[in-house]
């Protein structure tokens, strides 16, 4: 990332922000950066993750979470849709973000817990949900609010799916990330994103239980102690017996998108 984004980030008057509601209807300050500049730190944080990162070349791998990453976008509304970016990372750590200018990353370490195309969907719609609920707009102003600018890259790119404040740094670059946010309000994101990306999942014709699996998967992959990056999200039971309760009520949801012909066969 250029020091010359930042600086320009750190000239941003807090006085355009405004007041909005979020796709659950909390209450969101935003506006510190227009969607144009969101957008363009998004698109050079991409290009940043991809020159310090290693691309890989598993052609199947690559389809596979493509495939899924457009029967997702498929469920948004049609100004949304297209020119998403993916790109699978060789990474055994099991994390994946999505940012502003419509850019997937997903680390190769994702398919260790994430076993089947619904597993698969569950992480990639929770991180398009922080996009489409407008958290690094939220992240960007609250930290321009806190820091006169200070770390604003770190906002854009918050924590990844499974993914604490070092691990973002290193797959970033450590001068373009400053994390720099609040622990609560990061958690009442994560779990608004949970809540956002089963609805898209369910949409999309995955089924909203396998969130469910998918999440016993990941507290699996830290062993005896929860993972580090935990500190930063809900309380792990709490979030899966959230998941649980909702993936019930979204289970019609799901059997309707199928019977209208959503019925994704990436692998």
């Amino acid at each position: 990332m250029r020091l010359g984004l930042l600086a320009a980030a750190s000239t941003v008057l807090v006085a355009a922000c405004a007041t909005t509601t979020s796709p659950t209807g909390r209450t969101q300050v935003v506006g510190a950066m227009s969607q144009e500049q969101l957008q363009q730190m998004g698109i050079q944080a991409f290009e940043q993750a991809k020159k310090t990162g290693k691309i890989s070349t598993n052609s199947n791998q690559t389809r596979y979470v493509r495939c899924v990453v457009d029967s997702l976008t498929r469920q948004l509304p049609a100004a949304q849709q297209a020119g998403w970016e993916v790109a699978l990372f060789v990474d055994e750590s099991p994390n994946a973000f999505a940012l502003p200018g419509r850019k997937i990353g997903v680390n190769t370490g994702i398919f260790k817990v994430a076993l089947n195309q619904d597993q698969l969907a569950t992480v990639v719609a929770h991180e398009i949900g922080h996009v489409i609920a407008h958290h690094h707009d939220e992240r960007v102003t609250r930290q321009v609010g806190a820091q006169a600018g200070l770390g604003i890259v770190g906002a854009i790119v918050g924590s990844a799916y499974g993914q604490n404040a070092a691990s973002a740094t290193s797959q970033f670059g450590g001068a373009a990330v400053q994390a720099g946010l609040l622990l609560p309000n990061n958690r009442t994101q994560e779990s608004e994103a949970d809540v956002v990306g089963q609805q898209l999942m369910a949409r999309a014709g995955y089924d909203p239980h396998q969130a469910v699996d998918l999440w016993q998967h990941m507290m699996s992959a830290g062993g005896n102690q929860p993972p580090e990056w935990l500190s930063t999200h809900p309380s792990p039971g709490t979030r899966i017996q959230e998941l649980e309760r909702r993936a019930d009520g979204l289970t019609p949801t799901y059997q309707q998108a199928r019977a209208s012909g959503s019925t994704p066969q990436c692998g």
